[in-house]
């Protein structure tokens, strides 16, 4: 979804011009797939440096952010200027994005707001979801296996799937 509205509003905004358009969206989808990778392998990380030094669970954003900075990976409103560059630098490349009308900061810009609407469904997702698992302690191996059913089956209902 997020790859197919970037396209179509950088295409219709006279800011790039695209070959193709479902292989341009396919550019952007990996971007977006990579920067979940790498923040996932961070999470993991983080708990693991947890457990090895046996720190509390409340210590697990500074961990991560710390982690997140070695790798140069930015983490929410932060994350967002890595993955707009990411998709710059990928339509330069793209051979599927025949021009680039505009410049840098204007295609940041426009793609910043498409992609921090999507966050903010995400970030309701995640909500809804602690509220009905809010009886499980945060961190523990029960708590993320229903923190992904809950997740799983509200985007089912949603139908975000």
């Amino acid at each position: 979804m997020i790859g197919g509205e970037l396209i179509k509003a950088l295409v219709e905004g006279a800011d790039i011009a695209v070959s193709d358009k479902s292989e341009a969206e396919l550019d952007v989808q990996a971007v977006l797939k990579e920067y979940l990778r790498l923040e996932r392998e961070i999470t993991e990380r983080a708990k693991d440096v947890l457990q090895k030094r046996n720190l509390p669970y409340e210590q697990f954003g500074k961990v991560k952010r710390a982690l997140a900075g070695e790798k140069g990976l930015g983490l929410g409103e932060e994350g967002l200027e890595w993955i707009t560059n990411q998709m710059i630098e990928s339509f330069m490349q793209s051979p599927h994005v025949e021009e680039i009308f505009s410049d840098d900061s204007t295609l940041r810009r426009k793609m910043t707001d498409i992609l921090k609407r999507h966050m903010m469904v995400e970030e309701e997702l995640d909500a809804e979801v602690r509220r009905r698992i809010k009886i499980l302690e945060e961190g523990t191996a029960t708590w993320e296996v229903e923190y992904n059913k809950a997740l799983d089956q509200i985007k089912r209902n949603r139908g975000l799937e």
